[in-house]
């Protein structure tokens, strides 16, 4: 690898991590916020709900990744642009090829996360999340203990907090147990804790008094505790099997879904979509590159206004990938539709290559025309394969 590519990619590389961890972490903040009550409300750490939100990390950085790619890029060809570099490249005589393969080495790199993202790892973790968030739905205290409320878990047994602070202890706790038939039960606590011990889960009440009485005639009597465990085992709802949905599911599984498996014999328009989207989403990285570099990969002087083209490439990559959401939006069953989600990207592909030949005023290069052929023949095997899965799935 030359000088110069080496130079390049190691800016862009730089640039693009820089902008992908500042994207991700503000989409991740925007969705964790969306889970906060939900995981907060078991008293779980900062630290555990940091870890659940973050499954869906990868997700993210799928959807993100073409725009950091878009943004690495244009910071770094508009400052060759700014420090005269593109011009003494033109100048020496060299072509505006010289820069464009360390761009699209870049843009193979980035393409190869997304791909590996799209295909494996965000599915996994959204499938974990989905999990997690189906366990955390089942436990008693985060959906039936509220504080300020009386609330009757089954037939006799009602529940009583004040408050529950931040790291899972249950203040001013108040638990009355009529369950038996000769005696009622009262206990009080200055606090309380859900403990999950030898596969029990026990309410460890401390500082607080048990009140027995007769349910007929007899006198009240009083012990107070310093500890006491309430088991709570036979109170918890097990945990129903969650139903995944088409991006929660694993590429294999949608290439080769269970007979038996309701949601997909239901939904099988949702699998097929999903898994077309999959495949195309990575393709957006090569063409955002190939378009920012179409707009701001010429020498321009500095007395030339760079803020148009900037503009223009920003526009062209966002027209481009809404044009691939509306296209996921609207194929539905229509699965003559699902070609569209690989002729969006590779159009944008296309018409970035057209524009930088075009204005270069040269034949393409060996290594470009290669690329493309190869780009093309994988394309059209990979829609050959996955049209027969659904073929065959259909029938």
């Amino acid at each position: 690898m030359k000088t110069l590519e080496r130079y390049i990619i190691k800016r862009a590389f730089f640039a693009f991590a820089m902008t992908l961890a500042a994207m991700t972490g503000v989409v991740w903040a925007t969705q964790a916020l969306r889970q906060l009550d939900l995981v907060t409300s078991k008293g779980q750490t900062i630290v555990q709900f940091v870890s659940i939100t973050m499954l869906a990390m990868p997700f993210l950085v799928v959807i993100v990744a073409p725009f950091a790619l878009m943004i690495s890029l244009i910071l770094v060809l508009n400052a060759l642009s700014s420090d005269s570099e593109l011009i003494v490249i033109n100048a020496t005589g060299g072509s505006r090829y010289l820069v464009l393969k360390p761009v699209m080495i870049f843009a193979v790199f980035v393409f190869g996360l997304s791909a590996s993202m799209s295909l494996y790892f965000a599915p996994l973790g959204l499938g974990e999340l989905r999990e997690e968030i189906a366990r955390v739905r089942a436990d008693l205290i985060a959906n039936i203990v509220k504080p300020g409320r009386f609330i009757t878990v089954e037939d006799g047994l009602t529940f009583h907090i004040r408050n529950r602070s931040g790291n899972g202890n249950l203040d001013g706790l108040l638990l009355h147990d009529t369950r038996d038939e000769e005696t009622a039960f009262t206990y009080q606590a200055e606090t309380g804790q859900i403990i999950e011990a030898a596969d029990r889960t026990l309410l460890v009440m401390q500082n607080g008094t048990i009140q027995r009485r007769p349910k007929a005639e007899g006198d009240i009597s009083i012990v107070r505790f310093q500890s006491y465990a309430f088991d709570l085992s036979n109170l918890i709802p097990e945990a129903s099997d969650p139903v995944f949905k088409a991006s929660e599911r694993s590429t294999q599984n949608l290439m080769h879904p269970d007979p038996d498996d309701g949601y997909a014999n239901e939904h099988p328009d949702k699998l097929q979509t999903e898994l077309h989207e999959r495949f195309s989403q990575p393709l957006y990285c090569i063409a955002f590159a190939l378009i920012v570099f179409a707009f701001l990969g010429r020498a321009r002087t500095t007395r030339q206004n760079r803020s148009v083209a900037v503009l223009a490439s920003i526009c062209a990559c966002i027209a481009l990938r809404t044009a691939g959401f509306g296209i996921t939006a609207i194929t539905g069953s229509n699965s003559t539709l699902l070609t569209m989600l690989y002729f969006v990207p590779i159009a944008g592909i296309m018409l970035a290559l057209w524009a930088i030949m075009r204005d270069e005023h040269m034949p393409m290069p060996r290594w470009i025309r290669e690329a493309v052929d190869g780009l093309s023949m994988m394309i059209d095997k990979l829609a050959a394969r996955l049209n027969g899965h659904s073929t065959g799935g259909a029938s």
